[in-house]
């Protein structure tokens, strides 16, 4: 969901945060906060210069631009979405910046057709979309290279919380993930990486784990957690997880905050897990 940017989406899986342009600025405002921890698993997995990138559910183009600055200006970065408002905004941002070694797509990535393989497939919140995450992977791994990278960031909703429990706080934590859960999506993905990379044909990943956690009245992942829980408001009613008049969205940060300071307490956000491995050679292969 891209950027949560879950991006990509199986048909029969709801993409229930939408893609509204509320929803993309909510998209770009969380890319910004987690772009450090997102770079970083880019830079371990070994994004270089001049290699060729797809990242898959591109969203509004946040971790593509992230890739793009990795490879520089002789490298090249094909955001793919399903979503046409998605890679408008994608595009659009492009233009605003000049960069010339990167394009947006819309489209299936784990359908589509392409004419050159590429060094590396990345992605961030988006696997969790799938309705066979496997599947989708292991399709997606047809257009990796032999020694290319395959590198994604995964939701780890079990993560989100507050301690001492700010109840405030940890009921929107459960509003996300049972939202997320009901509408067909897999919110706690990160923590299947290992195991999803294995049944592909991937090695047994790198992994890393990141969150944002604070205890400062100013941080920002009160309005990460409230803005995500806003998107997803009309379907936390649709099945009756929770109401407008429960969630009170438009001070629900407000309380959060409020609640944790005085307890002088500490707020995490939902985690994003990290994992990377290279595609194996031909060789490799058949000698296993």
């Amino acid at each position: 969901m891209s950027n949560l940017e879950f991006g990509v989406s199986n048909p029969k899986v709801d993409y229930a945060l939408g893609h509204s342009s509320r929803e993309l600025d909510r998209l770009t405002f969380q890319g910004t906060v987690f772009a450090p921890y997102t770079r970083q698993l880019l830079t371990e997995a070994g994004l270089t210069a001049g290699m060729r990138v797809l990242d898959v559910g591109s969203g509004s183009g946040d971790v593509s631009f992230l890739a793009a600055d990795l490879v520089g200006p002789h490298g090249y970065v094909l955001g793919v979405d399903r979503s046409p408002a998605a890679v408008e905004r994608a595009r659009t941002r492009a233009a605003r910046r000049n960069l010339a070694n990167i394009a947006f797509e819309v489209g299936d990535p784990t359908s589509m057709q392409f004419d050159n393989p590429f060094d590396a497939i990345i992605g961030r919140f988006v696997l969790m979309y799938q309705d066979d995450p496997a599947t989708s992977l292991r399709n997606m791994m047809r257009y990796l290279r032999e020694g290319g990278v395959a590198a994604f960031q995964e939701l780890d909703s079990t993560a989100c919380r507050s301690w001492p429990a700010a109840s405030v706080f940890d009921e929107a934590a459960r509003w996300l993930a049972e939202g997320l859960r009901s509408s067909g999506a897999r919110p706690e993905l990160g923590l299947e990486m290992h195991s999803l990379f294995v049944d592909c044909g991937l090695p047994a990943p790198t992994m890393r784990m990141d969150a944002l956690v604070s205890g400062e009245g100013d941080s920002p992942v009160y309005r990460l957690l409230a803005e995500a829980v806003r998107s997803l408001a009309p379907t936390l009613e649709k099945l009756n997880i929770a109401s407008a008049a429960q969630v009170k969205v438009d001070s629900l940060a407000d309380r959060m905050r409020t609640e944790v300071v005085a307890r002088r307490g500490i707020a995490m956000s939902y985690g994003l897990v990290g994992a990377w491995a290279r595609k194996p050679l031909a060789r490799e292969m058949a000698d296993n």
